[in-house]
């Protein structure tokens, strides 16, 4: 087997060119270590890289201009043009164009993903207002290639080394979030958790922490009913399932003793119960990963930074450890894959984890 045929493809969508997204791309690049570890194919435009590369006086960046994935070139970094058309870029400002591209570069990506193309995908930010459209009626990412890969049971996963942090509800108003959870609910989105870090994270028996809705997690009922509705029964369920699952906590609590240190996931009821803490941990080294889906995609965990975009300024380190993980996970899983199509074979081997 040749070197190149180890080396996973990665499909990097270069998001919205009027934030952070080319930026950050391009100072991944910039190391020519990257190329040693995995096969770059952007999606997006040579001309708009063209221009970043200008304007961060960023030479040493290379890349192969190609028409579509047919033609990649190992060893090197690949640019897919996803339009021809002339396009005013203008770094900070949200617009609708910048959207409509944004979204043409996802597309282009996510097909070449579902036909086997590419290996993983990495999406650059995106600003979820201006990419709507007729095409993409999305609240992000998440819920786009969950329709795309007809998947109906998802998870938003939030990584760092050790510390991960999953979402019951998704990107939804707080007013929503209560009306928003059932035991059902809760139930599948911990077993798909579950799933994910034995098949994706090398985790043979997952620990995990779940978080209540309410102040003190209720307080027995005096803050709130949903941990005794709702999330008390999934965990008890859970739990009769031989699933290693323990809660519910208070979230401010929980985050400040460092108690997640202690397991392997943490379940937290909404988008900013476990985000804000997970950001403030591990904003640099975090990424977000999508739990439940047949193919392996990663991100950065921040937006398109709008306030900094065209400055030079972006740090690349959360793009670069979404590539690392992405790489990661898609051995974890081809290695589960193995085991489990061999379960007598890997008996032999012993061990826990």
């Amino acid at each position: 087997m040749s070197e190149h045929e180890h080396k996973p493809k990665i499909g990097i969508t270069i998001g919205d060119f009027n934030g952070v997204g080319p930026e950050i791309i391009i100072k991944a690049f910039t190391d020519n270590q990257m190329l040693q570890i995995c096969t770059p194919v952007i999606y997006g435009s040579s001309k708009v890289l063209s221009f970043y590369r200008k304007l961060m006086n960023s030479a040493e960046f290379n890349y192969n201009t190609i028409r579509s994935s047919k033609e990649i070139i190992h060893k090197k970094v690949n640019v897919i043009n996803c339009w021809d058309e002339e396009v005013k870029v203008e770094p900070g400002q949200a617009s609708a164009v910048a959207g409509q591209y944004a979204f043409r570069a996802l597309e282009q990506a996510t097909n070449d993903l579902q036909q086997g193309v590419l290996d993983a995908m990495v999406t650059a930010p995106i600003d979820k207002n201006t990419i709507q459209s007729d095409s993409f009626r999305f609240p992000g990412h998440t819920e786009y290639l969950a329709e795309k890969f007809n998947v109906k049971d998802f998870v938003m996963i939030l990584a760092s080394g050790n510390l991960r942090v999953a979402t019951v509800t998704g990107h939804i108003p707080v007013g929503k979030v209560s009306e928003s959870l059932s035991t059902d609910k809760i139930i599948k989105k911990i077993q798909i958790v579950n799933d994910t870090l034995k098949r994706d994270f090398g985790v043979r028996k997952p620990r995990i922490a779940v978080l209540g809705l309410n102040p003190h997690a209720g307080d027995n009922g005096l803050l709130g009913k949903e941990e005794e509705q709702y999330i008390i029964p999934a965990i008890k369920q859970l739990a009769d399932q031989k699933m290693t699952v323990f809660g519910p906590y208070a979230a401010d609590g929980f985050f400040a003793s460092q108690a997640y240190r202690k397991f392997d996931a943490v379940i937290a009821m909404y988008h900013d119960q476990g985000l804000i803490p997970f950001k403030t941990i591990a904003f640099n080294s975090g990424i977000n990963f999508t739990g439940g889906l047949p193919v392996i995609r990663t991100s950065p965990d921040h937006g398109t930074a709008y306030d900094i975009a065209g400055k030079g300024i972006a740090s690349e380190d959360s793009l670069r450890e979404a590539i690392y993980v992405a790489i990661d996970l898609l051995r974890n899983r081809n290695i589960y894959n193995e085991v489990n199509a061999n379960p007598l074979a890997f008996s032999k081997m012993g061990g826990d984890r």
